[in-house]
């Protein structure tokens, strides 16, 4: 016999071989014959007296832990022996698993996945049988249309996860799809059938006999708990959950998995729970909920003594699962790939996506893998269902030896490690909310208190005086807001809970506002936003819970009224606040297409209705990323303007296929493809908040007209006219996050009186011999973003060939001089006191139509010109065939990102874009007219 480690190991160890020799005295000589086999056995018999046992009462089991696992089957017509033949089947691959573990052979989630599969094995074995037999007496359950009815057992918990532990109960819950009845001699209703099957179920798995049992199982999680009914059909599931369900019973259904019955109906099912568990904004309001839940564990670990329990004590596994877990719930319902039902794939997805550092996620992941080995050896000693360390110094011993320790205080060392690190950083999500930074200050503390009396007493008459003192402009008007908001009907009828949150929130969010760069404005603003979002408490729990999230709120509001206003008409933007991504750059143009994909590719293709909704909130939250990063960050101004039009050209590149698909659906497909071409800002990559989209829209015309091939067949251009008008409707209709956007399309062949699509054909026709200069102007800034490749590459060929076509020097400058004075006339909304930043003399446009005439002149000799679409990359150019000198190009790009950002600036702060002279402004200017003078000087400004 080797020797393993301590002597009182050995001795152990002498005492199980001896058991075993005497029980069976043959597989024991045949063990040690083999020495490699032998000491494995060793191991196994020191880590668990079950597994001795088992061996000596079942002596074949000792050949048979080194075999394959067999199956498992209970015969129909020998139903008397199917209690013991499933208990015998746990027993000998649960002996597997601990041998496998304790030498070695598998890692930690290989026993744990090893344990969920055998109960999974066992229950459908189980199920099965008892479905037979049922039939066999009361025929098949099918519903009012005579469609056969199946069982669903879902598996919640660990199991739900597929990470079992050893020796664990198995939380079960029971439906079906539709009322109805069996078809037998005797029938029965089906809510009374799948009881009964379910009954028989549970009494075949868990009766206990001579060997035992099977698994303990556990049906406290259903509706309504021990009370309910055994078995639901899914619409009373869902109405449950609807009206009934609770905080806890979201987080336990995180994991809920079909594990037996049909299981393509019970995943159909959780895909129509899904709303219920996952929120579609960020739900803080799960943390004070598993805060409760945490709190009343520790006071069930106190009373009971168990604080040194694997699961529930201080550091625990319960702690990761809470850490783990809170993030899903929160962030679960906008990032679907968070919908991990077993932990370690949760803490893996929450490391990708930024939610969780590396080190916390590695620190998380290790001590898990720690405390679960160690939670299924303490099991495995006696099979029994415990996470407390036993007291016994023998059993610690084994403890230790079997996890690679030295002795028991090395390993009640590492144990207390791993305890620390899983207790601080639970205490680092879950630590009770922290007032602001600023209140750690006896100033800031006296603010707060003042404030929050000040918000208990909303009609006192020295309220005006207070605010005033805190920094407030405008006291009297801001006193009364807050007066009326404190006379809001919506308050009274809050819940307990969410009114205390207001109370907490209110004085906070004064404090913070005091300290902004526009108090009164910041003030006036959160209260508009609180009373918007006062029936949904997760963005009030948000604000409450995160004070960081609280801090760039109020960041916000005092900086820009069109993100004001828009968090008010779409509160979900509040998500923004939290996302790891807001600190970091906005996102480059295949970032956004790939948040795109990623965002829109849980939303069946079938239902246009949600993935409008999903691409709204997808382009909010981009766009208030990017005016974030604008007017907190000072992002440069060609940045935000140049993201701005990726976004806009990933939603159309998104929203014309949609169009296409729906056209499709009720007229057939069509022989040759379609483009969508951005002219303007769009075209030039220099869009605004809230602009609109010039667009032309071009086909690639069927030479034989040939009608789409549907049962309601069109001609080509009308099915790509048909395509258009539903781009455009889509691209307009309101959903509860808003519209995408306006799409202007009069830039197209004869504007506003020409087709909505045009063939390439009749586009090159028209761009040979009817378009003015002013039009070939446009198609300076032109470019494809969206349809057919080839159509595209089409455009891009009568693109070159028209720009580059030599032309008269003098008459350009002619035309684009009239048409810019045309404009100027009717759109330059300058005064004697204010300047208008896009159409006044020596503004944006006046920029614009002197480089599209520098191309216009030149392109014919240098084509390179008409390589680029943005005005800045255009400067250069014309700088680079001398068009521009060095200086001016550089004075022109430092006047074109000055004025950007001033019409940036106006449009988040809600103004037009009118603006006061002033210097920078006039430098501004000037170079732009100097620039026009020096080289259209047939063709003056004014």
């Amino acid at each position: 016999m080797p020797a393993f480690a301590t002597p009182e190991i050995d001795a152990l160890l002498e005492q199980q071989l001896a058991r075993l020799a005497q029980a069976a005295p043959v597989a024991a000589a045949q063990a040690r014959a083999e020495p490699a086999r032998f000491e494995r056995l060793a191991r196994l018999l020191i880590a668990s007296d079950y597994a001795l046992e088992r061996l000596c009462r079942d002596p074949e089991l000792v050949d048979a832990l080194e075999a394959p696992s067999p199956g498992l089957h209970l015969d129909p017509a020998d139903e008397s022996q199917w209690p013991a033949r499933i208990r015998r089947y746990r027993h000998a691959q649960s002996i597997r698993l601990i041998h496998r573990d304790v030498n070695g052979i598998d890692t930690i989630e290989d026993t744990l996945r090893g344990a969920s599969e055998l109960a999974q094995q066992c229950l459908a074995s189980a199920l099965e049988a008892v479905r037979t037999s049922m039939e066999l007496r009361h025929g098949v359950p099918r519903d009012a249309q005579g469609n056969a009815q199946q069982l669903i057992v879902f598996g919640l918990g660990k199991l739900g996860g597929g990470e079992l532990n050893f020796s664990s109960d198995i939380d079960l819950v029971f439906a079906y799809p539709e009322s109805g009845q069996s078809d037998g001699e005797r029938p029965l209703d089906n809510a009374e059938y799948f009881t009964r099957l379910g009954q028989r179920l549970i009494k075949l798995l868990a009766d206990v006999d001579a060997d035992g049992m099977a698994f303990r199982v556990d049906m406290r999680l259903r509706p309504f708990g021990q009370v309910g009914r055994l078995a639901l059909s899914f619409t009373a599931m869902e109405q449950y959950f609807q009206r009934e369900g609770r905080d806890w019973e979201r987080y336990a259904w995180i994991k809920a998995r079909p594990v037996a019955g049909d299981i393509a109906q019970g995943e159909h099912f959780l895909t129509q729970l899904r709303p219920f568990i996952y929120r579609r904004y960020l739900d803080f309001g799960a943390l004070e909920g598993l805060r409760e839940m945490k709190a009343m564990i520790e006071a069930e670990v106190a009373r009971r003594e168990r604080e040194r329990d694997l699961k529930l004590g201080r550091g625990g596994i319960r702690e990761i699962e809470f850490l783990v877990q809170v993030q899903q719930l929160i962030r679960g319902g906008r990032e679907p790939d968070l919908r991990q039902r077993g932990l370690i794939a949760a803490l893996a997805r929450l490391r990708e996506r930024g939610h969780l550092p590396d080190h916390s996620a590695e620190v998380l992941l290790s001590s898990y893998r720690f405390l679960r080995r160690l939670e299924n050896r303490v099991q495995m000693l006696r099979e029994e269902q415990t996470h407390q360390i036993p007291d016994a110094p023998l059993d610690r011993a084994r403890l230790a030896f079997g996890s690679g320790f030295t002795d028991w205080p090395a390993l009640e060392a590492a144990l207390e490690s791993h305890r620390a690190h899983v207790a601080r950083e639970f205490a680092q999500v879950f630590q009770a909310r922290t007032p602001d930074a600023s209140s750690h200050t006896t100033q800031g503390e006296e603010t707060l208190s003042l404030m929050a009396n000040l918000w208990r007493q909303p009609g006192d008459e020295t309220n005006a005086e207070k605010l005033a003192a805190a920094g407030f402009d405008d006291a009297p008007t801001l006193a009364q807001k807050l007066a009326d908001f404190a006379r809001l009907p919506a308050l009274a009828v809050l819940s307990e809970r969410t009114r205390k949150r207001v109370d907490r929130l209110l004085p906070a969010l004064l404090v913070a506002a005091a300290k902004s760069r526009a108090p009164r404005l910041a003030a006036e603003r959160a209260l508009a936003l609180v009373q918007a979002v006062l029936r949904r408490s997760s963005y009030l729990a948000l604000l409450d819970e995160r004070p960081d999230a609280l801090a760039r709120l109020i960041e916000v509001l005092a900086g820009s009224r069109w993100m004001a206003e828009r968090l008010c008409a779409h509160p979900l933007l509040l998500d923004e606040l939290l996302d790891a991504r807001s600190d970091a750059n906005p996102p480059t143009r295949d970032e956004i297409c790939a948040a795109l994909t990623q965002s829109v590719a849980h939303l069946p293709q079938d239902d246009p209705e949600a993935r409008l909704l999903g691409l709204n909130e997808f382009r909010q939250g981009i766009s208030f990323r990017i005016a974030r990063a604008s007017l907190i960050d000072r992002q440069p101004p060609l940045d935000s303007s140049a993201q701005l039009a990726w976004l806009a050209q990933a939603v159309v590149g998104d929203v014309l296929p949609m169009a296409q698909a729906e056209v499709v659906r009720q007229h057939g497909n069509v022989h040759g493809g379609l483009a969508a071409i951005a002219y303007g800002s769009f075209g030039g990559a220099e869009l605004g908040f809230d602009s609109d989209l010039d667009l032309v829209f071009l086909y690639a015309a069927d030479p034989k007209l040939r009608e789409s091939d549907g049962a309601r067949p069109l001609e080509p251009s009308r099915w790509h006219t048909r395509v258009v008008q539903k781009t455009l409707s889509l691209l307009d209709l309101q959903t509860t996050s808003g519209r995408l956007y306006e799409a202007d399309l009069r830039l197209r062949p004869d504007g506003g009186k020409g087709l909505l699509v045009s063939s390439l054909e009749s586009f090159t026709a028209y761009q040979r011999e009817r378009a003015w200069v002013w039009e070939q102007q446009a198609l300076v800034r032109a470019r494809p973003v969206a349809g057919d490749a080839q159509v595209a590459q089409r455009f891009a060929d009568i693109r070159a060939e028209t720009l580059c076509r030599k032309r008269d020097a003098v008459e350009v400058r002619r035309e684009v001089a009239k048409m810019r004075q045309r404009m100027r006339a009717e759109k330059d909304r300058s005064t004697g006191q204010h300047f208008d930043l896009k159409q006044g003399v020596g503004g944006l446009v006046d920029l614009e139509f002197l480089v599209q005439a520098g191309v216009l002149i030149h392109a014919h000799a240098h084509p390179r010109l008409i390589e680029e679409t943005t005005t800045q990359a255009l400067m250069d150019a014309l700088g680079s065939i001398g068009w521009f000198d060095a200086d001016t190009v550089r004075a022109l790009h430092e006047a074109h990102s000055a004025l950007l950002a001033r019409a940036l600036a106006c449009t988040l702060d809600g103004r037009s874009r009118l603006v006061s002279h002033d210097v920078w402004l006039v430098e501004a200017r000037e170079v732009i007219a100097a620039a026009w003078q020096a080289r259209l000087p047939a063709a003056p400004l004014s």
